[in-house]
């Protein structure tokens, strides 16, 4: 997605880049309760330096903006309930902060975790002999 522009007046324009679309979504995702995390999409994806707006994917065809995020959510919740909370918070942020209008959110629930269970080791994450080569 290029660079959206939000207004353009006498002063100027104000171009919001799409990283701050991520941030902003990332942000709001994490805080809802019942989310226990993001999660990339692509593996090129957990490789990059910045995590502030992973597993939030932003897509702008046609003058209409699709965002698709990838999340775990916390064992024992309401799966339907807590991907609708989501759909609507992410919209409401979006355009509070930027007044761009979000035209759909695509939950994708990739996982639920128990509160208790910890974070697979790396090694553990890949296939035998994989760090060997």
């Amino acid at each position: 997605m290029a660079e959206k522009t939000v207004h353009s007046e006498e002063l100027g324009e104000i171009v919001i880049a799409p990283e701050v679309l991520e941030v902003i979504i990332g942000i709001t995702t994490a805080k809802i309760e019942g989310v226990y995390a993001l999660r990339n999409k692509r593996f090129s994806d957990r490789l990059g330096k910045k995590n502030e707006g992973r597993g939030v994917y932003i897509d702008s065809t046609d003058d209409k903006i699709t965002v698709d995020i990838y999340v775990y959510l916390t064992y024992g919740v309401s799966i339907p309930l807590v991907a609708t909370k989501i759909q609507k918070e992410v919209k409401e942020a979006v355009a509070q902060a930027t007044e761009i209008i979000v035209d759909e959110v695509n939950i994708h629930v990739v996982g639920v975790m128990t509160e208790k269970q910890q974070k697979p080791a790396l090694e553990d994450l890949f296939d035998e002999g994989f760090f060997d080569a």
